[in-house]
Parts: C-alpha cells; structure tokens; sequence
C-alpha cells in the first residue's frame, strides 16, 4: 500500500482506499446478500484496504451496518473510516444525533474523518463546522472535512472553522477533470488531502482518452483501469475510493499501485 499525509496533520492514510456506495443497497436497504458483502468487505481489509470510505445516506444507514459488522475483527486503530453527514443534518442540534447514528451502526466509538456529504446553502457553515469541532473534542471524530464544495465553498468553510479543514472529496477522474481548474491546486497549496470518488469510468470513455488508455494499457501491461488508478495516485494531494463488488477487482485496484514509481500519462 501506498500512503499520503492527510492534510497537514502528520498522519499518513493509505491512498487507495475502498468506496461503498451501493454496498448493501442505494437510497433503501438491500439485505440480500449481506452475509457475502461483509465476506467481501472483511476480505478487503486483509487485503490492505483499511481507508473504509461511507456515509450515512448509503443504503439509509445499511452500508455503515455492514462496515460495522466487518471490522469486528480487526483492531480498530489499524482502522480509518470515513463517513459523511446529510446536508439535511448540518444543524447544531441535528449533527451530533446523525454521528452517533453512524457510530451505533459501525459500531465503533469514534470516526477517522467526519465529511459534510453536500454544502446546504440554507445553514450557515459555521454552525456546523462548530458542532464537528465540538464532537471532535469530545473524541467522537479525529478529523473533519468536507464532500462535493467548490473552491469558493471549500474557502469560506476553512475561514469559518476552528478545526483544520484536512480533506475535500469530490468526483473526479480522467474524464471528469474539473476539479483541476481550481480546486486540486488549491488544495495542493493549502495542504489539503483531495480525495477522487468514482475514479473508473467503466462505461462511456470519450474516443481521445480511450485510445490514450489503450495505448498506455499496451505500455505498461496493464487494465485501463489500472491506469485510471495509477493517474490519480501519481497526483500531489489526491488519493482514491473506488469500489469493488468482487475479490478480483480488489486485486486489480490494488496492482495499480505497482505502476506509481515509474508512471507517466501525458493527456
């Protein structure tokens, strides 16, 4: 595994992490096959993913339910687990409710990194930043951040936040590029930990970056989608959730890291 600091707080957090999204169903619950997901999930932590990435709103709650049941076997400190707080929730006296929800269903007595999912526009950031400030002095989460802001989203959240603001997740990969415009630089100068959620575009690639992949698949002997991985991994700042549904898709993710000491994508 390879690791990157996480902000600036002198911790290093594995930069391939694990994206659970649609694990244990989308919006609703879907227990049909949760013995084989929390197989799965305990399969990819021995395997090295121990960066858990969820969020409340998966599968209303359900996702972190099967977290919580995996990692009963692993010592939690080896741990980092990532969830993020509905917009809906942002309030001083709705957030700490929705934290200790997602800590009774990963059962679990703190969170790595609390993330607010979505800027809402209605609440002042202060008074929210305010309370995962609180709940992180009280030892329920070690770091905070935030999910889906803009440059100007992301600036006025750290110029409100008593709390270091150490990671903005955002979606972004080798055909969705905007955060390179201006908020991947700025937070390469802040020292703020960009983390990629859906890296693989394993649908619609545009014809150009297709034939870009292809062509460094030949190179290098690998997927294309080993290449997207090891695209983002080669960035300052950047680490990456993707989510895998079988164990041969864990390994291919995880090969990708292979790649980094001599990679190099010209687009």
């Amino acid at each position: 595994m390879i690791f990157k600091e996480l902000g600036s707080t002198g911790e290093n957090i594995p930069a391939l992490g694990l994206g659970t999204w649609g694990i244990g169903g989308y919006e609703a619950p879907d227990h049909s096959g949760d013995k084989q997901t929390i197989a799965l999930l305990e399969e990819a932590i021995e395997m090295g993913y121990t960066h858990i990435d969820t969020a409340e709103y998966y599968a209303a709650g359900h996702t972190e339910e099967l977290i919580g049941e995996a990692i009963q076997s692993f010592a939690r400190e080896k741990l980092f687990i990532v969830s993020k707080v509905w917009p809906t929730h942002l309030s001083s006296k709705d957030l700490p409710k929705a934290l200790k929800g997602s800590l009774k269903r990963l059962n679990t007595d703190y969170i790595d990194l609390y993330l607010i999912h979505w800027y809402n526009p209605d609440l002042p950031l202060k008074e929210s930043l305010s309370a995962m400030a609180e709940m992180k002095k009280l030892g329920f989460i070690r770091h905070i951040g935030v999910s889906n802001f803009n440059t100007n989203q992301l600036k006025s959240a750290i110029a409100v936040s008593s709390e270091p603001i150490v990671c903005n997740q955002v979606l972004y990969n080798i055909e969705d590029r905007e955060p390179e415009k201006e908020l991947l630089p700025f937070c390469q100068k802040n020292d703020i930990t960009l983390t990629a959620y859906s890296p693989l575009r394993r649908k619609v690639v545009s014809e150009n970056v297709k034939n870009i992949l292809e062509k460094a698949s030949r190179k290098y002997n690998v997927s294309i989608y080993q290449i997207m991985l090891a695209w983002l991994l080669s960035k300052e700042r950047v680490v990456t959730i993707p989510k895998a549904a079988s164990v041969e898709h864990l390994k291919e993710n995880l090969q990708s890291l292979e790649l980094l000491e001599n990679f190099e994508l010209k687009l």
